[in-house]
């Protein structure tokens, strides 16, 4: 593998990155392994945000890696159009035992925005297939991040990733998001107040009617905009009235799923059953891409009621890819014999206490904690939102340790193979850090 500088930057264009800055600033990862990066320079990097969500496992398991390398020798590519491969189906039923079979069936995907546009396509033809088709309007949140189809932007509710493509999907209404600094600042787990945001869906009923909306899209915790965490009751009360009114309630768990509450799901910390699931990120520990759409049974047999054929007119080139498959295969194998979701757990109570640890240092003005997630709001700069959050970015990376910014909050979501020794390095790193800022 090349550990050298490139000869140039110019002609890759980086996705969601200042890529004038970072040209002249690069930061550059060339190796990693259990808890860490090594850059270009030779510099270890403490991984606070498992790469990018997606490594729950840590980097570079043997296990993960020789079922790679295996399935490469042997089968390099099989399409999944009119045929398949093994592996998929093994992979399949092996998804379903790890939700303890409360889904039915998984669409793959080749990432989150896909398995996102996915599962919303699979909601609109569900409703046409069982004769509703008026079911055309689709439920978003305010700040929610949906990945950066068409459909995910226009679902999703941040508006620097809408603002710049202009129209989007008709027919999207949002619900408001749940953040209330001035009464659940400094949270442990889920906030007390706000349940009754979810009564909104109420108002977008009685103003559009129920036999117009085919589904609500929800992060039953909102990661990329900054970690926002439901308040007490609110997803079930969600989960009441999309049943209420023949609505589908989709769950995007790409960064709450494979553990990252210190349980196997979202859906199982909150018990809250959703109609589908969209998953990406964990599911291959980030080695291959790969995503998938969980269903309950009724969405399948639905389509399966449908004249001879082929049910649904959708899919990718790279579902259910071999590599992919072997990855998610492997990570499940990881997951049991490691016990990487019990040991996340017993690591959570550290993992909030060093966290707020860092309350009543410069510029905190909220921290919130849940399963190994955290959220540490800056007060943003007069003019200038966003900057201080990225210095710390900067002076983080620069002290060995990866940290992940979003608008002035920073968002930790390591490994979770940490050992308190990471934790406390993590933890005390940031606090020097954040003292630092302007």
């Amino acid at each position: 593998m090349n550990e050298t500088r490139p000869a140039s930057m110019a002609s890759f264009w980086m996705p969601f990155t200042n890529n004038r800055d970072f040209k002249l600033h690069p930061r550059l990862l060339v190796s990693a392994e259990g808890m860490y990066y090594k850059d270009v320079d030779g510099n270890t990097i403490l991984d606070g945000t498992a790469g990018l969500w997606c490594v729950p496992c840590g980097h570079a398991q043997p296990k993960i890696v020789a079922a790679v390398r295996e399935m490469i020798g042997q089968l390099d590519f099989a399409p999944t159009f009119q045929m398949g491969h093994p592996a998929a189906f093994d992979l399949a039923e092996q998804l379903m035992a790890y939700t303890n079979h409360r889904f039915g069936h998984v669409f793959y995907t080749n990432s989150g925005s896909e398995a996102v546009d996915t599962a919303l396509k699979i909601a609109l033809a569900y409703h046409r297939a069982r004769g509703e088709g008026s079911r055309t309007r689709l439920i978003g949140r305010e700040r929610g991040y949906h990945g950066v189809g068409f459909g995910g932007i226009s679902v999703g509710g941040i508006a620097g990733n809408r603002k710049p493509y202009g129209a989007m999907l008709p027919y999207v209404d949002h619900l408001p998001h749940t953040h209330n600094l001035e009464k659940n600042a400094f949270t442990r787990g889920e906030p007390e107040h706000g349940a009754n945001l979810a009564d909104e869906l109420e108002r977008i009923v009685a103003l559009h009617d129920a036999s117009t909306i085919a589904a609500v899209i929800v992060e039953p915790v909102a990661g990329s905009t900054g970690v926002l965490i439901p308040p007490k009751g609110y997803l079930k009360r969600l989960r009441e009235l999309c049943t209420k009114h023949g609505i589908l309630l989709i769950f995007d768990e790409v960064i709450t799923g494979f553990g990252r509450l210190t349980t196997p799901f979202a859906a199982d910390y909150f018990d809250v059953e959703p109609d589908l699931m969209t998953t990406a990120k964990g599911l291959t520990n980030g080695v291959v891409p790969m995503g998938a759409v969980f269903t309950k049974p009724f969405l399948y047999e639905a389509f399966m009621q449908a004249p001879a054929g082929i049910e649904l007119f959708h899919g990718y080139t790279y579902s259910g890819h071999p590599l992919a498959c072997a990855a998610s295969l492997a990570t499940l194998e990881v997951f049991r014999e490691q016990k990487i979701v019990e040991h996340a757990a017993s690591l959570q109570s550290y993992w909030e206490d060093a966290v707020h640890s860092l309350r009543g240092l410069p510029h905190v003005i909220d921290i919130r904690t849940i399963g190994l997630i955290a959220g540490i709001e800056l007060e943003p700069i007069a003019g200038k939102p966003g900057a201080r959050a990225f210095d710390a970015f900067k002076k983080a990376f620069a002290d060995g340790v990866l940290i992940r910014t979003t608008g002035d909050i920073i968002a930790l979501s390591p490994p979770l193979v940490l050992e308190k020794k990471h934790i406390d390095e993590l933890f005390g790193k940031l606090a020097k850090v954040l003292k630092t800022l302007d």
